[in-house]
């Protein structure tokens, strides 16, 4: 019951979100990001319960529908919000907090360095604009705004806006 309850609130995020998007039956049927959240919250059980295959399965079967690959170990908060979607990837030891936004083509990714935790948490709040790569084990502050194309390397506090925050890599 818990997880039908968080996906109608799911969809009645978008319909807040979206200015095109006009009410809750439309968001359920017509919206990839929405579409994800179900394949997601269903592998992430899966992989809670260490069914890792089946985890993997079911999420790489909503990447070829949606274009937007989660991996079934990243843990997200309620309410994300994923406009337009195609491109997006979110790495395992990613976490996502509660009312987040995230724009097409963008990667809360690793960056081959890091064991264990190698991918970034985000607070809750927060937006990470179209094609912006947040990279390795970092932490992004409560609502925070990271623009477009931005990469991110480094822990960012919280209420900041970030337009590029590159880091020399060694």
């Amino acid at each position: 019951m818990k997880l039908w309850k968080e996906l109608y609130e799911d969809a009645q995020n978008i319909v807040k979100k979206d200015p095109a998007c006009r009410n809750v039956l439309e968001a359920i049927i017509l919206y990839p990001g929405f579409h994800i959240l179900v394949f997601h919250r269903i592998a992430h059980f899966f992989y809670y319960h260490k069914f890792y295959f089946i985890a993997r399965l079911i999420s790489q079967i909503g990447r070829f529908f949606t274009g937007i690959e989660i991996h079934p170990g990243a843990n997200i908060g309620r309410r994300l919000f994923i406009d337009h979607g195609m491109g997006i990837v979110i790495g395992e030891t990613s976490t996502i907090g509660n009312d987040c936004t995230i724009y097409h083509n963008s990667t809360l990714g690793g960056t081959g360095k890091d064991k264990n935790k190698r991918h970034p948490d985000l607070g809750d709040e927060v937006m990470v604009g179209a094609g912006a790569k947040l990279l390795g084990p970092i932490k992004i502050g409560n609502r925070t705004k990271i623009g477009a194309n931005a990469v991110v390397l480094k822990d960012v506090p919280e209420n900041s806006t970030i337009i590029k925050f590159h880091e020399k890599i060694k």
